[in-house]
């Protein structure tokens, strides 16, 4: 097998020791194979042969996922995620041609964090993601969801009365665990209008608010879906179209990331210098492995912190637009 396929296959099927080792291979791989990332780098008048930690690395500004087609191989890439973006607005794409490898790499990192697919029953409550194509969080729900106990769950749009009878079946059933997966819009709205004591719910919330003003702080959601629905777990997936890892919080504002990713904080007013010192407000940049295809060193827009058990998203910059993903503005 080739590069690719070798790094692939570790990532899936082996322990991830050495993160920086792995991530000076893909950056070696990438600055050679994928020319939009290798122009960038020769721009910034780096070296290939001088970067010798992964902070030294240049991590490419999400906004090119906008206006490029960011690939790591000379091959046909038949497919891409899409960004949700707003009406107007140009959207990020991820080329992709091994949706295998995708759902794989999630399906490892939610195991790794809350056990076995099979072991749970998943109701998705996506309206604005599942009204459109091209999504990876429909991508990866439909795999956890063929991979789950389906005798209780599904996929709902605006049918909240439907969302609630079979919620109230699959807790007294006790099967298995029962997930309620949803955007933050419509896990408020269910919760004002069928809210009742669902025990032994847990909540998974990724965020969204679907043009309905500022999105709220993750507290504030989270206390009025603990009031109204009488959960006692919420957890959030920190994850964006162009990354294929994700992070998760296990109910708390703290964020673990997958073994794929590693998060590094750059500085406010020097966007090339990255850090990991732990409490600084700063960028977040991200190194995904999983991103083998497309680009592993991503700049985002999001502002963050790190902590000794993880990273904390505190918001956006300045001027950048609103993303679908899992963001809290403070």
């Amino acid at each position: 097998m080739g590069f690719v396929e070798d790094f692939k296959k570790e990532l899936i099927y082996s322990d991830l020791h050495s993160f920086e080792e792995k991530a000076l291979l893909l950056f070696n791989y990438q600055s050679k194979c994928n020319s939009l990332y290798q122009s960038f780098v020769s721009a910034l008048g780096k070296r290939t042969s001088h970067i010798k930690r992964t902070e030294e690395i240049p991590f490419l500004p999400i906004s090119f996922f906008k206006t490029h087609k960011i690939v790591s191989a000379d091959r046909s890439y038949p497919s891409f995620f899409e960004s949700s973006g707003t009406t107007g607005n140009i959207t990020s794409k991820l080329y992709h041609y091994d949706l295998p490898f995708y759902w794989q790499n999630t399906m490892k990192i939610f195991e790794h964090f809350f056990g076995e697919l099979k072991g749970y029953s998943f109701f998705f409550l996506l309206p604005n993601y599942l009204e459109r194509q091209h999504s990876s969080l429909v991508s990866m729900a439909n795999f956890f969801w063929e991979n789950s106990d389906r005798t209780f769950g599904g996929f709902f749009l605006y049918d909240f009365e439907k969302v609630k009878d079979e919620l109230i079946k699959a807790l007294h059933a006790k099967r298995g665990k029962v997930i309620l997966w949803g955007v933050t819009f419509a896990l408020l709205d269910f919760a004002d209008q069928y809210g009742q004591n669902y025990e032994d719910l847990i909540l998974f919330e990724t965020g969204g608010m679907k043009g309905r003003g500022r999105e709220p702080l993750k507290e504030e959601v989270h206390l009025v879906l603990r009031e109204k629905l009488g959960v006692s777990r919420i957890h959030s997936e920190y994850g964006m179209t162009e990354l294929f890892s994700q992070a998760y919080s296990q109910d708390s504002t703290i964020f673990s990331p997958a073994s794929t990713m590693n998060i590094f904080i750059r500085e406010p007013e020097d966007p090339l210098s990255v850090h990991s010192r732990v409490g600084e407000r700063g960028g977040i940049n991200v190194v995904d492995l999983a991103n083998v295809d497309t680009c592993a060193f991503i700049e985002t827009q999001d502002l963050g912190m790190l902590h000794s058990t993880g990273f904390e998203v505190l918001g956006r910059f300045d001027n950048s637009d609103i993303r679908g993903c899992n963001l809290m503005v403070h």
